[in-house]
């Protein structure tokens, strides 16, 4: 029997508590060896149950003995840790603020390995790439695909909009305001996200030989109804397209003095370097006048919004086998659900005449 150990009250409730917790087993264990032993049991009894050896009871009776309840936490392992919390700041610095180039590296993105080169040349800690990779992501940061966007911005983009919401909020009754843009559809499915077995990774049939169609679509302003003029076979995005999808505006919307079109600036649209265009407005430019959005902004054309649910609900991982069979869908959906889609938050909506 081993007297050695004697427990008080308090002593042997906060050890039950460490075995009794669900934390480190170590601690746990180490606890249930002082029990054991405070309890008089041999250490041959105690190896036996605990499946420990004699040397593990020697060593934390001793430990005990010594340091008390404390020392059952153990000594921490290894060399003492270089990393401070002023290094998780750098990294998290240098990887969202600055890029490679500005510390002479010859790349364009982060890598954890570089990452660490540069703590150890600027501050001489010496950790692992795989120790960054934690740290980064301790402080929030994720490895994903960055969002693509314009540096370049129209300086007039505020002025433009400006004339833009004055034109809609003072627009008479017998004049209408569309929103209009081109968009593609091609057999070749857009490849989207979409369920599958784990490890099993899903497939969409493509026909091969991908064919292309360009729609021109406008979006009345008051009604949100959806004018659409379909491509003919191998007809690019250009000025034919363009000014046919003018002549269908002027049919639907007859009962209207004026059709204000506003477009984004691509080289067909505009009168001054597109010639049908210009011949076109010569004939009837008394019905339409158009009017250019912002360069460089697809987000102030709230028609973009329509091609972009477009493409999620219809084209995107589509099965269709021909261009008729894939155009009868896109249509379909333009003219149940195309109109819903008009965002507003950039205009203030005038009620329907």
């Amino acid at each position: 029997m081993d007297g050695d150990i004697r427990l008080g009250s308090r002593e042997r409730r906060h050890l039950l508590q460490l075995y009794r917790s669900p934390a480190d087993p170590a601690i746990r264990l180490r606890a249930h060896i002082v029990l054991l032993l405070a309890d008089g049991r041999t250490w041959a009894d105690i190896c036996a149950v605990l499946y420990c050896s004699s040397r593990t009871v020697a060593l934390w009776k001793e430990r005990f003995l010594t340091g008390g309840e404390g020392a059952l936490q153990g000594r921490p392992r290894g060399r003492e840790s270089a990393w401070r919390p002023f290094w998780s700041t750098m990294l998290v610095i240098w990887a969202t603020i600055w890029t490679p180039r500005n510390f002479g590296f010859r790349r364009s993105r982060w890598s954890c390995e570089a990452l660490m080169i540069l703590l150890w040349e600027r501050h001489q800690v010496n950790v692992s790439s795989e120790t960054i990779r934690r740290r980064l992501r301790e402080a929030g940061l994720v490895w994903r695909r960055p969002r693509p966007v314009l540096g370049l911005v129209d300086p007039r983009k505020k002025q433009k909009l400006r004339e833009l919401r004055q034109l809609l909020a003072h627009l008479p009754d017998d004049e209408v305001a569309v929103f209009q843009d081109e968009v593609d559809i091609n057999t070749n499915p857009k490849i989207g996200s979409m369920w599958m077995f784990k490890g099993r990774q899903a497939e969409v049939q493509t026909p091969g030989d991908n064919e292309k169609r360009y729609l021109a679509g406008s979006q009345n302003w008051r009604t949100r109804t959806l004018i659409i003029t379909p491509g003919w076979q191998r007809e690019g995005r250009n000025s034919e397209l363009f000014c046919r999808h003018l002549d269908d505006l002027r049919r639907h919307l007859r009962r209207y003095r004026k059709i204000h079109v506003i477009c984004d600036n691509a080289r067909f649209h505009d009168p001054q370097r597109c010639r049908k265009v210009r011949e076109y407005l010569q004939a009837w430019g008394h019905r339409i006048e158009l009017h250019f959005l912002p360069t460089r902004s697809p987000d102030t054309n709230p028609v973009e919004k329509v091609w972009w649910r477009l493409h999620e609900q219809i084209t995107r991982n589509h099965r269709c086998s021909s261009m008729e069979e894939l155009l009868d869908q896109v249509i379909e959906w333009l003219e149940e659900e195309g109109p819903e889609c008009m965002e507003t938050s950039l205009y203030q909506r005038k009620s329907a005449a």
